[in-house]
């Protein structure tokens, strides 16, 4: 039998942290050997979350004493900021990682600068990063070392217009819209206002409108695979009284005579995470829930023959987090595309 490999996980107590954790327990290939908090270090996981009761037996460490740089891959499931400075000596080890966080994402580093609010402590490693939207740059991901996992807007908005923008069959001069919803978990694992049930429930509103942090990640993935696209991209977030779940609804011209359901079955036949649903389908976040999986489904708007609009859910945890980011290690080290990510997903 194979050896597996040794993951560690740098801020294993949020939601995408313990997705990790939940992920990586199945995976046949990993075996997860450090995990870190700093305001945890001591505390046994199956005590902090219930649910690993009986499948670890790991304690929190702080990051100096987890012994990272003996893994094989680490995971940063930090707030922003963190990975830019913790990153560049385990790279020097030869650690190879996967950030999900936005501190490699981004080339520009003046734009990061502008939309984090802060100043950017490892340029050189985001010149190495490779943006690790699975689909778009497997080849490139297989040789990384260091593998920026996209945002979940980015995930569930950039995955259906992929194809589209390869063939540079979007109009340009037109525009672009993306009207997206998510779950209050996409706002992470603290204490917030915004986030409390009697705040969040029942309700439902737009925030970010006069900008997004996703807004310039979006944009440059437009901006690489089709000129004069990006400059007519609008982007509005919506927060939904879920706890998981995303759904991008985008509104976008063609060419004529395009075929867009041709070029995205076509794009994703290989593709074991992305379902190109028959058109007029409709496609609901919770039939992806606790699931590695994008369902698209793309028609004409009625009554113009002009518009077409792409329907898109994922989980933002999974796909749009957690899953993406063992997706990507599997890439990196050349396990199969769905090990550890075979769960079903959840229903009700």
């Amino acid at each position: 039998m194979t050896a597996k490999i040794k993951a560690g996980i740098v801020g294993a107590t949020g939601y995408t942290g313990v997705e990790l954790l939940r992920l990586l327990s199945t995976h046949p290939n990993v075996k997860v050997t450090a995990v870190t908090s700093r305001s945890e270090a001591g505390t046994s996981v199956a005590d902090y979350f219930p649910s690993l009761r009986g499948i670890y037996d790991l304690v929190f460490q702080t990051p100096d004493e987890a012994a990272l740089e003996q893994c094989d891959v680490v995971f940063f499931a930090t707030p922003n900021g963190v990975a830019m400075n913790e990153a560049p000596a385990l790279l020097a080890k030869g650690v190879r990682i996967v950030d999900l966080s936005a501190d490699f994402r981004i080339k520009d580093i003046a734009v990061w600068e502008q939309w984090y609010g802060m100043k950017h402590a490892s340029p050189d490693a985001v010149a190495q990063a490779v943006y690790g939207l699975c689909e778009m740059n497997r080849e490139h991901i297989a040789a990384a070392q260091l593998v920026a996992n996209p945002g979940c807007y980015p995930t569930c908005v950039s995955l259906p217009l992929l194809p589209l923008l390869r063939a540079g069959r979007l109009q340009k001069g037109m525009p672009l819209i993306a009207d997206c919803k998510s779950g209050v978990s996409g706002a992470g694992r603290k204490a917030s206002v915004g986030s409390l049930l009697c705040e969040a429930g029942d309700n439902f509103k737009a925030y970010g409108i006069g900008g997004h942090r996703h807004l310039p990640e979006i944009k440059q993935t437009l901006s690489s695979l089709q000129d004069g696209i990006a400059d007519g991209f609008v982007f509005v977030p919506h927060l939904t009284p879920m706890i998981r779940g995303m759904h991008a609804t985008v509104y976008l011209h063609l060419e004529d005579g395009t075929r867009p359901d041709e070029i995205l079955r076509e794009f994703y036949r290989s593709s074991p995470f992305v379902d190109v649903m028959n058109p007029g389908s409709t496609p609901e976040t919770r039939s992806v829930r606790g699931a590695n999986l994008c369902r698209i489904s793309i028609q004409k708007a009625a009554g113009n023959e002009n518009v077409w609009i792409i329907l898109s859910v994922i989980d933002n945890l999974v796909k749009g987090a957690a899953g993406q980011a063992v997706q990507n290690m599997n890439i990196m080290f050349g396990f199969a595309d769905n090990a550890g990510l075979q769960q079903a997903p959840l229903l009700p």
